[in-house]
């Protein structure tokens, strides 16, 4: 992948920023755009039964993020994509895109990496990490593979991605720490 390649799907996208709080993506939404993530987090979520916030999933800095739902299955968001703090996004239209990528060979390893690897790759991973691992594992992985974000979004959103309560997060990071002393 070279500049000139990233260049045309830049040139063709929009840059907006998002307040904190603010939803990019509303639940049930059948948008089909495209998000880069130029500064700041965003998170996915869904409201369950008992009317409580459940983060799934955080998307920071370099990260793209879209909703698959609309993309892959033709279907409304499951989930609200809310910033989590000020941030920037280049965002183009998925349509634009496949466009763009169809006639740029280059362009288009890009468009299979992502939505044929990197999605699937990333659905397998967060399945598997609840399988063979256990919770203390799954925030030591959650830890290494996010480094720049561990300190910026709330404990509440990192129990909700790896499956805990936050009283168990707070007693897994006790434990480890007494492990170091």
């Amino acid at each position: 992948m070279n500049l000139k390649n990233l260049y045309k799907l830049f040139r063709n996208s929009k840059i907006k920023s998002f307040d904190k709080e603010d939803a990019i993506i509303a639940v049930n939404s059948k948008e089909k755009n495209i998000f880069f993530i130029r500064k700041g987090i965003v998170r996915s979520y869904i409201i369950n039964e008992k009317g409580e916030e459940v983060t799934f999933q955080v998307y920071a800095e370099t990260n793209i993020f879209t909703n698959v739902h609309s993309i892959l299955f033709n279907e409304p968001s499951k989930f609200t994509y809310e910033a989590i703090e000020a941030t920037k996004v280049y965002v183009i239209d998925y349509d634009l895109f496949l466009e763009i990528t169809s006639k740029n060979p280059n362009l288009l390893a890009l468009n299979r990496t992502y939505f044929g690897k990197r999605i699937i790759k990333r659905a397998f991973q967060r399945s598997e990490s609840f399988v063979f691992l256990s919770p203390e594992e799954r925030y030591k992985k959650f830890v290494k593979d996010n480094p720049n974000i561990v300190n910026r979004i709330p404990d509440m959103y990192i129990a909700n991605i790896i499956g805990i309560t936050p009283v168990s997060l707070s007693r897994i990071r006790s434990r480890i720490v007494s492990k170091n002393d």
